[in-house]
């Protein structure tokens, strides 16, 4: 199967004002006693909800959340799952093949990424990398209390999945577990909170201000050895500005520390572990650094939806500790849960889930339908239409590429500013205003900034240059007129 990357339809990124009111005044706010039916049902959702929607899946210049844009074989695997409503929580495989489907298609995507499927025997599909980060931070917590249990004299075993935080910290002998990062997405306080640890369990080790995603490998030492459970966060990439924590040396040392003070090394891939699938080059030397041995963490998430392009909601768990994660998950036994004990375990052991959709379906099909050159593609021509505009943005009088001109450390992230004030504070909005593109806003150091992050197997780099300059010409231009009316 192929996709027609120069015919794809460019939509608008947002919808019109007109479009969300209608949408909005249109929804039927009283439960009818009689149903409307599902002619009526049809033309209400494509003719009045529909054109309310953003553009994030259709519109190729749509680079605000990264939610990529769902292919034609990830759409039909969807609607086959949908349409079979699968239990993908228990593994009956005298009944169903959806275990064995799942577990199949998170091989074809350990291949994907060059992990082993022997090392990296605890893998699973959650909701998205945020579940992700979830699993991994319990799973992680569970190890370093059971190490500090190890390693007491005399040596004892201790479980906070079957004690809880509280009393397995106590016997373990440590006061606090503590999550050790540079520059983590929010999703990571989230998951701290969640596992009972607190958010405040999060402590930052940016190298510099200039280079906040990058690990202060000496003070990350210095603190590993102060007594507490460690869990040790690694951001790959970082949500804005693209860059990496660590380099294959950085994590072959970090290794080395976790294994000396008993420490979980989890790392975040949501944004950048498809990187993994680039050809080693020096025009990628950065990124192919920036993910080197990550078969060296004990547990890695990432999101099937930027990469594969399969419909949002899709993320998945890779762990080197199965036995760990199924002690964590493990759903107390119930006749109408019951499995072949023989077999490889339910889902419903190894994620927060009981109640599961069969997401691994749409993977599956993308992963066979477009294959490993496919997906290699996507990425290189998305990081060559990032690149060009990081180019054109680093030789403009008008905008400033953040966080250096460095170009051959972009990534698929262009984060840059506008070197007037006036026109920086509204930057964003300018840009937006023509609803062609759509990017996001953050603050760098301080000052606002604009983002563009490029997911979407609809990039075209000519076509969607040509629409960012365009966008980007006229925000300048705009911005002088108004100084002009000041005058």
């Amino acid at each position: 199967m192929s996709l027609d990357f120069t015919s794809a339809e460019v939509s608008q990124a947002l919808p019109s004002e007109e479009a969300l009111q209608h949408a909005a005044a249109s929804l039927v706010n009283s439960l009818p006693e009689a149903g409307l039916g599902l002619e009526y049902i049809k033309k209400h959702l494509l003719a009045d909800i529909a054109p309310g929607f953003t553009g994030s899946s259709k519109c190729p210049t749509y680079y605000a959340f990264t939610t990529g844009a769902v292919t034609d074989a990830a759409l039909f695997g969807d609607w086959i799952a949908s349409t079979y409503d699968q239990n993908a929580h228990v593994n009956l495989p005298k009944e169903t093949v959806t275990a064995i489907l799942e577990d199949t298609t998170l091989r074809l995507l350990q291949q994907l990424l060059s992990f082993s499927e022997t090392d990296f025997a605890g893998r699973i599909f959650t909701t998205g990398a945020t579940a992700s980060n979830v699993l991994g931070m319990a799973v992680g917590r569970e190890f370093v209390v059971a190490e500090a249990g190890r390693r007491n004299s005399p040596p004892s075993q201790i479980s906070v999945a079957q004690l809880g935080v509280l009393e397995a910290c106590a016997q373990a002998g440590i006061n606090n577990i503590q999550v050790l990062t540079a520059f983590p997405h929010s999703s990571l306080y989230k998951a701290a909170s969640a596992i009972g640890i607190g958010r405040d369990s999060v402590i930052l080790f940016p190298l510099t201000e200039d280079e906040p995603w990058r690990f202060d490998m000496a003070a990350l030492r210095e603190h590993l050895a102060n007594g507490a459970g460690s869990i040790i966060s690694i951001s790959a990439g970082e949500v804005w500005t693209g860059r990496f924590a660590t380099t294959g040396e950085e994590m072959i040392q970090i290794r080395a520390l976790a294994d000396q003070y008993g420490a979980w090394i989890h790392i975040d891939g949501a944004f950048g572990l498809q990187a993994l699938v680039l050809p080693h080059t020096e025009a990628y030397h950065y990124l192919n650094e920036g993910v080197s041995s990550f078969n060296l963490a004990d547990s890695i998430t990432g999101d099937a939806h930027k990469l594969l392009n399969v419909p949002y909601d899709c993320g998945f768990f890779f762990t080197r500790h199965p036995q760990l994660q199924h002690t964590v998950f493990r759903n107390p036994s119930a006749a109408y849960l019951s499995t072949n004990p023989l077999s490889m375990p339910s889902p419903l052991n190894l994620d927060i889930q009981n109640s599961r959709r069969f997401r691994a379906l749409p993977v599956y099909a993308s992963l066979l339908a477009y294959g490993r050159i496919w997906h290699r593609d996507l990425l290189e021509r998305q990081i060559a239409l990032a690149r060009r505009i990081a180019s054109y943005i680093a030789d403009s009088t008008a905008y400033e590429l953040l966080p250096n001109d460095d170009l051959k450390k972009i990534y698929i992230v262009v984060l840059f500013r506008a070197r007037s004030d006036s026109l920086n504070a509204q930057l964003v909005s300018l840009l937006n205003a023509s609803k062609q593109i759509h990017i996001s806003g953050t603050s760098w150091r301080g000052r606002p900034a604009a983002r563009i992050a490029v997911g979407t197997w609809r990039a075209e780099v000519d076509r969607d240059f040509g629409l960012i300059v365009q966008a980007l010409e006229m925000a300048s231009r705009t911005a002088i007129f108004q100084d002009l009316d000041r005058i």
